[in-house]
């Protein structure tokens, strides 16, 4: 069976899980800029690969469904996509990618957190007037102030 890696999981791992894993390149990218010295040993076996433009846009969809979109980087959307679209579990420990995941029928094994117990749909609030919204966007067009994000009713 194949396992898709999340950079949170290979931070955890001192051996891989299985004999076929793959990851998407901005894994590798979070390796080399949090300084990961077995980036050559992980290299040598692990594949990298990259999702179609039909799965991203599933996940983007569902993402912004559940409110996850600006809690998930573009890296998080490719390991999505990859898991959905090869019908394989993502090793990560990354909540909003588990929310997600959860979403689009993608299994998500933690690695060394507990993992998600349910679904959240995520809202934003105005730290000056409170106001809510369901998109993340950079202030509030009411009053100007920033946004932090809530789970919704």
């Amino acid at each position: 069976m194949t396992l898709v890696l999340d950079s949170s999981a290979l931070f955890e791992m001192q051996d891989l899980p299985g004999d076929d894993c793959v990851t998407v390149p901005g894994v590798w990218r979070e390796l080399e800029r949090h300084g990961d010295k077995r980036i050559a040993y992980w290299e040598g076996i692990l594949r990298t690969s990259s999702p179609s433009e039909g799965s991203l846009s599933e996940v983007r969809k569902a993402a912004s469904g559940s409110g996850d979109s600006g809690r998930l980087s573009e890296t998080d959307i490719e390991l999505l996509a990859l898991a959905l679209e090869l019908g394989s579990p993502l090793l990560t420990d990354d909540y909003s990618m588990q929310n997600t995941a959860r979403l689009i029928g993608v299994e998500c094994i933690p690695v060394a957190a507990k993992g998600i117990k349910k679904v959240w749909r995520w809202r934003y609030r105005c730290l000056g007037c409170g106001k809510t919204y369901n998109d993340d966007i950079k202030e509030c067009p009411v009053c100007g102030h920033g946004l932090k994000s809530v789970r919704g009713r």
